[in-house]
């Protein structure tokens, strides 16, 4: 019997929840995130340790994510240090923070790429599910701002009852915008997402997206 090829153990990506804090309210928010500070979290010494660590084990993609990511203040510090130990640094922030100022920064810091999740194809379906008038249009706002200053971007979607039916639209969006990749994710009914009790899709249309990606 041939031995089947031993598996790559290499690490090639970690997402670092950096903070729990979010200045939005979002219906499946695995982390349940409200916009106050949490206890617990890593100190900056910490953080810059953890990082040294990942890196004596080997040089994946790091996610800086949350919560919201921008609203940590060392965020930048952080980043910084991981680029410069070899790590390629990546943020998921939710896109309504960004100003030139933030987004100068993050090319600063070494930042090479943002993922923003948009879930819906225009405000008030994206809106809804973030829990905030207005986060659409911020979400834009900072996406432009992030290509202007020559830093790539991402959509994300988390797929729902609430956006299935319009996924080809927000894809579309995507490609408009200029976003360099569209990942798409399920709904797990984990953290707020407890609370959308029934917002899965079914295991037929499951097949159908899975088909259409």
């Amino acid at each position: 019997m041939t031995m089947a090829k031993p598996i790559d153990s290499t690490l090639r990506l970690v997402a670092w929840e950096i903070t729990r804090r979010c200045n939005l309210s979002c219906v499946h928010c695995r982390a349940s995130a409200q916009d106050h500070v949490y206890e617990g979290e890593l100190s900056h010494d910490k953080g810059i340790a953890l990082l040294d660590q990942i890196r004596e084990v080997g040089q994946p993609i790091i996610i800086l994510t949350g919560g919201e990511p921008m609203l940590r203040q060392d965020v930048y510090d952080l980043a910084a240090h991981g680029t410069k130990i070899g790590l390629r640094m990546v943020m998921a922030p939710n896109g309504t923070l960004i100003t030139d100022d933030t987004a100068h920064r993050m090319k600063e810091s070494g930042i090479k790429r943002i993922s923003v999740s948009i879930d819906g194809h225009d405000a008030a379906s994206h809106d809804a599910i973030r829990g905030e008038p207005g986060a659409f249009e911020k979400a834009m706002n900072g996406l432009a701002i992030a290509g202007k200053n020559g830093i790539e971007f991402q959509l994300n979607t988390t797929i729902s009852i609430a956006n299935y039916r319009n996924i080809e639209k927000i894809h579309d969006l995507a490609v408009s915008i200029g976003a360099v990749a569209h990942h798409i994710f399920l709904l797990v009914p984990t953290g707020r997402a407890m609370l959308q009790e029934g917002q899965e899709i079914n295991g037929q249309d499951y097949e159908n997206l899975l088909e259409w990606i």
